[in-house]
């Protein structure tokens, strides 16, 4: 994104740099979160925090207090697991805005090669056009001079012929 807004006209283009680094640092942003939400020892940290608590008033604790326990852990393990496939589905993300850039790259390099070659057949076209015209008009004067070099020719011949019976 950051190299086909740097190609784009200077007007458009120094605002989409400037929601380009909004976005970058945003996305720095969750990725620290991310790491410091699943890193371990936070997790850990937690469980055993809860885990000495619960511990702690296991013999005066109702069945109502473990069981709100081990709905907070199992909670807390679907809150990592869901950060877990989350931070998977960013990457893959990531991965495939990468690859669908650099197709498109590609893809703008080949139609740039493509313009080139045109702009080349079109002069092509351009010099043939004037060469076609030159040698239509050469032709035509050709034809015109060979006309009236047999009409000279004939009008000779008549006229020699002419003072030959006549004499």
């Amino acid at each position: 994104m950051d190299l086909e807004a740097r190609n784009l006209p200077p007007n458009v283009k120094s605002s989409l740099l400037v929601k380009l680094r909004e976005y970058k640092s945003d996305l720095n942003n969750f990725k620290t979160e991310v790491k410091r939400i699943t890193s371990g020892n936070l997790n850990a940290t937690a469980r055993d925090e809860l885990l000495e608590a619960g511990m702690a008033d296991t013999l005066t604790a109702s069945a109502d207090q473990r069981s709100r326990l081990m709905m907070s852990t199992d909670h807390l393990g679907r809150t990592t697991d869901r950060i877990k496939d989350s931070r998977r589905t960013i990457l893959e993300t990531e991965e495939l805005g990468v690859s669908i850039l650099q197709d498109l790259h590609g893809q703008r390099q080949s139609l740039l090669r493509a313009h080139e070659t045109l702009h080349g057949v079109d002069d092509n076209v351009g010099k043939s056009k004037k060469i076609l015209t030159t040698m239509t008009r050469r032709m035509n004067r050709n034809k015109w001079t060979i006309g009236a070099i047999i009409t000279v020719l004939v009008l000779a011949i008549i006229f020699i012929l002419y003072f030959k019976l006549t004499r």
